[in-house]
């Protein structure tokens, strides 16, 4: 009777999840990815909705030979890979790589630790692979070649030679270069603030101790809201401090109170990365 054939990415995992699963099933490994886009090539057609363009990756031409062997002899095909996007890509790269016959069902099981109960229990809840997280993976990649088989040969010629693009450092590099320049381009303007620290005539009494004094900032002049830039010397500000000298300052309303302010809620992935832009 044929073994039911579980494929995982490593060769140690590969030997563990053996221990656990016994007899009627064989444990092999991709060693990672089999296919991906020609080195040598860009591999993705604009002109085709971006259709990317794959093949066995190389050196894993006998990996990928002692699979397809394996799934002719198989009972049922259990893809085993990491349980994230590159894990699902690689399974769905491998039924593409290796021939699996029609009459084999293929199933797609993840765990997120390798103990025995973890690992029985997603082959006795297998699924389809999610095409989506395969998509997603895809998009990623093929972004990948686009901006750094374009933009890369450009640093050789302008930059240094063995530099290389991508789709994250390029954009970040962009962000700190506009956030220089907006440096550079910065004008320093002067302006002046005044302050004046009062004695109360009736102390306070606040934790246990006496309050006579606090700070007063000056926000309005001649009935005129100041704004920032309003003093914007020291002689202004000198002026303003000399009418002040002597006088006597009666305090308006005054109001106290308690405020609870909770921490913004942590950024989930989506908004976080298009908060620099």
């Amino acid at each position: 009777m044929a073994d039911k054939l579980v494929i995982v990415e490593s060769p140690a995992k590969a030997k563990t999840i053996q221990k656990y699963l016994g007899r009627g099933f064989r444990v092999e490994a991709s060693m990672g990815h089999v296919r991906d886009l020609p080195k040598n090539e860009l591999g993705v057609d604009p002109e085709a909705g971006f259709e990317p363009v794959y093949e066995i990756s190389p050196g894993k031409e006998k990996v990928v030979a002692g699979l397809r062997k394996s799934v002719r002899q198989a009972e049922a095909v259990y893809l085993a890979t990491d349980p994230d996007r590159e894990g699902e890509a690689i399974a769905w790269h491998i039924t593409q790589a290796a021939g699996i016959p029609r009459n084999v069902p293929v199933h797609r099981v993840v765990f997120t630790e390798i103990t025995r109960n973890a690992v029985q229990q997603a082959i006795a809840r297998p699924r389809q692979i999610d095409r989506n997280l395969v998509d997603a993976q895809q998009a990623r990649r093929v972004l990948d070649r686009l901006v750094g088989y374009k933009l890369s040969p450009l640093l050789w010629d302008k930059v240094k030679r063995g530099l290389s693009a991508g789709r994250v450092q390029s954009v970040a590099v962009r962000l700190i270069v506009e956030r220089e320049r907006e440096i550079e381009a910065f004008v320093p303007r002067e302006y002046w603030t005044i302050e004046a620290d009062l004695l109360k005539r009736e102390p306070r009494r606040q934790n246990g101790e006496l309050k006579n004094s606090f700070r007063a900032v000056l926000i309005e002049r001649a009935g005129k809201k100041l704004d920032k830039f309003d003093i914007g010397t020291q002689e202004a500000a000198q002026a303003i401090v000399d009418d002040l000298e002597g006088a006597d300052y009666v305090g308006g309303k005054m109001a106290r109170k308690d405020k609870r302010r909770t921490p913004p809620p942590p950024f989930p992935p989506t908004p976080c990365s298009r908060r620099p832009g």
